[in-house]
């Protein structure tokens, strides 16, 4: 009678118990640092929403940070307690979902207007960013696609035409709002699955030729947009000549030196710096927590993403899993750097928020949406936990 080894196998198993054991340790070590960045955020939008004026909107700011807060976790959680396959199934849907309510920001009517932008629906009680969603919705899109046709990418028609169409269909209505930041970030996205996926290189320069007369177009039809980058421009060559909003960044960063001015005791919100609780409150950080602090937040967020690839260390990079869940986590880390290099004059202003920092919204709940997805996706087994069990016969 055959017999087998179960030396090997509880040696096999106590291994991928301890490879199993780290993942999950990684995973615990991922949810402190969202945690502390959420913790983090709360305080300083509190902080930040503090005018020259005090009056009860300085309340209402914080109230409504709670709310979409608590929002956010419940999407959180209902996000990070779902198998992973159920992301796969759903992201097709979940992408339909998001082109509807695109089309529907740019509806007079349902879609709202603010300081010449049409990319909030107004529901009762709040209004939602379309814009968010498609974060999300783009990069699941593409992965499922790369998963499907993983066999095909090297054709001209099957490895081109299913990604064109999806990023056709999104972007575009995304620019027409307009918001030139996000298509681009949408872009940046779903170039970093195919990149992942394994798509040819050929595709990718002829991509890069086929968008630069676009970008170079959008940006002469928008005077607004051609006056960010010359002021950007400026900033570095004329302090003097640099627009308010970065000249006031700048000064906020640099009043704080190396500890800061203290908690809630920033001068520059005080009707200077202008969004302080939402697109610049790193400045403020800067500024009442000084050098200390914003390093103290890069580390965060530096925390944050190691541990989500300790975290995604186990998933076969071939599968739509791991594709899903490092673009996702990638791209949100990605955001925040971003936000510190619009803040510090790194790049040219452009409107976006701090990740899971700034005063909350459409993108407090699309991020913490991120992150559960990322941590169910985190969960799916190798489709090869334990070889076959050695039997004592094949040892002889």
């Amino acid at each position: 009678m055959n017999s087998v080894d179960w030396t090997q196998v509880r040696e096999v198993r106590r291994v991928a118990e301890i490879q199993g054991n780290r993942v999950e340790l990684s995973r615990h070590l991922f949810v402190s640092f969202a945690a502390l960045l959420l913790g983090f955020g709360l305080l300083m939008v509190h902080s930040a929403s503090v005018t020259s004026w005090p009056t009860e909107f300085e309340q209402v700011y914080l109230s409504r940070h709670l709310m979409f807060l608590g929002i956010g976790l419940l999407s959180a959680r209902f996000a990070a307690t779902r198998r992973p396959e159920f992301w796969q199934r759903f992201a097709p849907w979940l992408f339909v979902i998001s082109i509807v309510l695109l089309v529907l920001v740019l509806i007079p009517g349902i879609g709202v207007r603010v300081k010449g932008a049409q990319r909030w629906i107004r529901v009762p009680g709040m209004s939602a960013q379309p814009s968010e969603l498609a974060k999300i919705a783009v990069p699941l899109m593409m992965c499922w696609l790369v998963d499907r046709n993983r066999s095909r990418l090297n054709e001209w028609i099957a490895g081109i035409v299913p990604f064109l169409l999806t990023i056709l269909v999104s972007v575009p209505l995304v620019l027409i709002e307009p918001d030139l930041g996000t298509s681009l970030f949408l872009l940046l996205g779903a170039a970093l699955v195919l990149f992942i996926g394994g798509w040819p290189l050929r595709n990718f320069l002829l991509g890069l030729v086929a968008c630069l007369p676009i970008a170079f177009g959008a940006l002469v039809m928008k005077p607004y947009q051609q006056r960010r980058i010359t002021g950007f421009l400026e900033s570095w060559a004329n302090f003097e000549d640099a627009p308010y909003q970065l000249k006031q960044s700048l000064v906020t960063l640099g009043t704080g030196g190396l500890h800061g001015v203290g908690l809630g005791r920033g001068w520059q919100k005080l009707s200077f710096l202008p969004e302080a609780n939402t697109d610049f409150v790193f400045a403020v950080i800067g500024e009442e927590l000084g050098l200390i602090g914003t390093i103290s937040l890069v580390a965060l967020w530096c925390g944050l993403y190691l541990a989500g690839l300790r975290m995604l260390g186990q998933l076969d990079r071939q599968r739509f899993a791991f594709l899903a869940s490092f673009t996702l986590l990638t791209q949100l880390t990605a955001q925040a750097l971003l936000n510190v290099a619009v803040v510090t004059a790194m790049v040219p202003p452009k409107g976006i928020s701090h990740p899971l920092i700034s005063a909350g919204g459409s993108n407090l709940v699309a991020s913490l949406l991120a992150i559960g997805i990322v941590i169910s996706l985190s969960r799916e087994a190798p489709e090869e936990a334990l070889p076959e069990p050695v039997r004592s016969e094949d040892l002889s």
